[in-house]
């Protein structure tokens, strides 16, 4: 197997120490390919989602209250993937639907952790772990 240089000086840096021979220790160099040396891709961009998967009629519970929040017309299209920003909700609008969620699913939701959130599917997945978490602290 051949060696390939590393695209990063860093990494050049990782893979390259050699034995008293000067030939390298049993270490091949390897290509990470990236196209800059800035660090680990974005995930963002690779389009990688973790997900715990909110319950289908927690999501859809959120889908309705989200388009009777902000108005929607019944002929948009609102999926667990829909992001905020897309429906042309302001902070003050997620705050609002965020009030909302707390009453119908008798949670508190802390500030901080409803600045976070920009799509459906996050704010069902935050639903079910606060419900989880208040039904533990019940029992």
């Amino acid at each position: 197997m051949a060696s390939v240089s590393a695209t990063c000086p860093r990494f050049q840096t990782l893979f390259s120490h050699s034995n008293k021979t000067g030939r390298a220790a049993g270490l091949k160099l390897v290509s990470v390919g990236w196209a800059k040396c800035t660090g680990f891709p974005s995930l963002k961009a690779s389009r990688f989602r973790v997900s715990c998967s909110a319950k289908p009629e927690t999501v859809e519970k959120v889908i309705e209250i989200v388009r009777k929040q902000l108005a929607l017309k019944p002929e948009t299209v609102l999926t667990s993937e829909t992001e905020f920003v897309e429906l042309g909700a302001d902070s003050l609008d997620t705050v609002e639907i965020v009030m909302t969620l707390e009453e119908e699913f008798d949670i508190n939701v802390e500030e901080e952790s409803s600045q976070n959130i920009t799509s459906v599917q996050e704010v069902a997945d935050l639903i079910e772990k606060l419900v989880q978490q208040k039904a533990q602290g019940e029992s």
